[in-house]
């Protein structure tokens, strides 16, 4: 299917051009923050799983696995739990408070309303758990300076479109975890940056240095508050 024909309102349209798959440096990034903050055990819920590979990268930290799209790729884990998300009003077929862990890899950037979006993955949380959403960073040097002379953020160039629906800022993220009652929010980065006009990364010290500008996913981390299932 050529990209001219996909259609923007179509989610199952835009999930096929996404092709379901995250990078090594971004799940290494879900996994690192993952152990950092939840002990082990339980069930990890993965929104907008695509083909799940998140789940071979933590499996050994949980009971559970859950992963859920609009859509089943062919190549999503044989011994996983699928659940499918309604296209149109974007809720997950699960119950309430159901998992541990809800993560989100790469995918409020595809949705038409985020905060929509975030409402549903603190649903699926129980009180206390924890929550990651990670996006393509719009504040890294490479999207900056894309935004400078092409008018465009880098994630969300023409070739990106539909797919690439909604770029969030650090702040952005921030508010709608408030709005949604999440505690202990915080942020950090993937430590892994294109160098701009070429394919080469910048020095992983660089990327230490200035995670924000030299990074290009961003992760928001927080936890369930007892009200935010309102």
């Amino acid at each position: 299917m050529s990209r001219q024909h996909f259609d923007a309102t179509d989610p199952i349209a835009r999930a096929m051009q996404s092709e379901g798959a995250s990078s090594s440096a971004i799940l290494g990034a879900v996994a690192k923050l993952l152990a950092s903050r939840h002990p082990g055990g339980g069930h990890l819920v993965d929104v907008g799983c695509g083909v799940g590979n998140l789940w071979p990268v933590v499996r050994q930290r949980f009971d559970a696995y859950t992963g859920a799209d609009v859509m089943r790729y062919a190549e999503f884990p044989s011994d996983a739990t699928f659940a499918l998300i309604d296209p149109l009003s974007g809720r997950v077929d699960l119950p309430d408070a159901i998992a541990e862990v809800v993560c989100a890899v790469e995918t409020i950037e595809h949705v038409e309303n985020p905060r929509a979006f975030a409402r549903e993955l603190t649903r699926l949380a129980k009180p206390g758990g924890w929550l990651i959403v990670t996006t393509p960073n719009q504040l890294s040097l490479l999207s900056k300076l894309t935004l400078l002379l092409r008018n465009e953020f880098n994630a969300f160039r023409a070739g990106s479109y539909p797919a690439h629906l909604t770029a969030l800022l650090e702040v952005d993220l921030r508010r709608i975890a408030a709005e949604c009652g999440w505690t202990e929010v915080a942020v950090d980065y993937t430590r892994r940056g294109r160098v701009p006009g070429t394919a080469r990364h910048w020095p992983e010290s660089l990327s230490r240095l200035a995670p924000r500008a030299f990074s290009d996913n961003v992760l928001l981390v927080g936890r369930k508050g007892s009200a935010a299932d309102r």
